[in-house]
């Protein structure tokens, strides 16, 4: 109740406010814009316009602080065209003009001052009719009993039908309280929501803009650091054991003609480094999309790497749609870098992955029985996840405290 009479507080006075200052700001706006019109034919008339969209602009600040309170959340600050250094002094009259900010500014105070009217009356009569009808009968008492007083009740109705006028007006009274919340909560949110699409929208446009290409820079940069992490690896183990296992088997190949016990040795040592280097190019190609996640979906992409998993797996999947490659390749990646930290650092017994669909969202989580400490710094094996799951919009989040247990949960928006 507290919270509702603070909101209801809150919204009345962000209306009430609203209305001085949509008129204050449509009247210097329509003077501004006038004289600036009028007098640009002699060149005043830049000044007066830059003049006035400054104007605009202080106006549209004040706005967004008082939307604050409305909107529950912070909103952000539009970027203003600046005056380059070393600008002259046409230039700097004529920046306040550029863009399409400072003239959302102006419209605005234009459209802003017939919504402030509609809301300030509402409002207002809202309130009257509450607190009049719900005190009827006590001033109405009041009045009715003042000594010498006959002319006054009758006035006010309060003569022999004091009684059903009471209830009449009380009722009306009680009927604005209980719709006094949603209409004044309705007023302020359609004032806000105005400011809101004018003042911030390019704002909230252009972070929308920046988190893309943010993401995308993140992704590039974790694929980047993905591939030369593959190729240290392949270079530092597969190549060498490869080159290792070409001299083995030419000095079987010379043995054979001399020594066949010899040569029998070099190549069952040779068909040893064969199965480790096999070996170690799985464990390499598990960041890799494979071709049975392309052919057959994510269920049983998730099955294959679980088994090759020496850790037991627990595998849930509660969705058997298809998505966008990039969504696939994502969550595959995700739980094939996962698992391989449960091998590699856990000391786990067991682990568990699951995947299901709530909503538009993808919910993959993947927990074990380790000794945790778990983190996305960089330099660990997470440390990419969080760039990949971004480029998808998505997130990660990872509970992992010393002495366990761990769990990794990545969002992906599906939509």
């Amino acid at each position: 109740m507290r919270r509702l009479l603070s909101r209801l507080g809150g919204d009345t006075v962000y209306v009430l406010v609203g209305f001085p200052l949509a008129v204050i700001t449509f009247c210097l706006t329509t003077v501004g814009l006038s004289a600036g019109a009028g007098l640009l034919v002699v060149w005043l008339g830049v000044p007066v316009l830059a003049l006035t969209l400054l104007v605009a602009r202080g106006m549209g600040d004040v706005e967004r602080l008082r939307m604050r309170g409305v909107l529950g959340r912070d909103l952000p600050r539009p970027r203003y065209p600046t005056s380059p250094p070393g600008a002259g002094v046409f230039r700097k009259t004529i920046t306040p003009l550029a863009g399409g900010q400072p003239w959302l500014d102006v419209l605005h105070g234009l459209l802003a001052f017939p919504v402030a009217i509609v809301a300030f009356c509402v409002t207002v009569t809202w309130w009257v009719v509450a607190i009049a009808g719900l005190t009827y009968p006590l001033y109405g008492w009041i009045t009715s009993n003042i000594p010498g007083n006959t002319e006054l009740p009758e006035l006010l109705g309060l003569g022999r039908g004091y009684v059903v006028d009471s209830v009449f007006y009380g009722t009306i009274g009680l009927i604005a309280a209980i719709t006094l919340y949603p209409v004044v909560r309705s007023c302020a949110l359609i004032k806000a929501s105005l400011g809101r699409a004018l003042l911030t929208g390019v704002a909230e446009l252009q972070e929308r803009i920046d988190d893309l290409t943010e993401g995308r820079h993140a992704a590039a940069h974790a694929e980047a650091d993905a591939l030369r992490r593959l190729e240290r690896d392949i270079h530092d183990g597969p190549q060498q054991r490869l080159v290792h296992l070409a001299m083995e088997l030419s000095r079987a190949q010379r043995e054979l003609q001399k020594d066949a016990t010899a040569a029998h040795e070099t190549i069952g040592k040779a068909i040893s480094a064969t199965r480790e280097t096999l070996d170690e190019l799985r464990a390499l190609s598990r960041g890799i999309a494979p071709p049975i996640l392309a052919d057959r979906g994510l269920a049983p992409a998730l099955a294959a790497l679980a088994g090759r998993c020496t850790v037991p797996v627990e595998l849930d999947v509660q969705t058997a749609e298809r998505y966008t490659a990039l969504i696939e390749n994502t969550i595959y990646f995700v739980t094939a870098e996962s698992l391989t930290n449960v091998a590699k650092h856990s000391r786990a017994t067991s682990c568990s992955v699951g995947l299901i669909r709530i909503g538009d969202t993808l919910l993959l989580t993947i927990g074990d029985d380790g000794v945790g400490g778990a983190h996305v710094a960089k330099g660990h094996g997470l440390s990419g996840l969080a760039d990949r799951l971004r480029a998808v919009d998505g997130e990660l989040s990872v509970r992992s405290p010393v002495g366990g247990p761990t769990l990794i949960t990545a969002e992906v928006p599906c939509a």
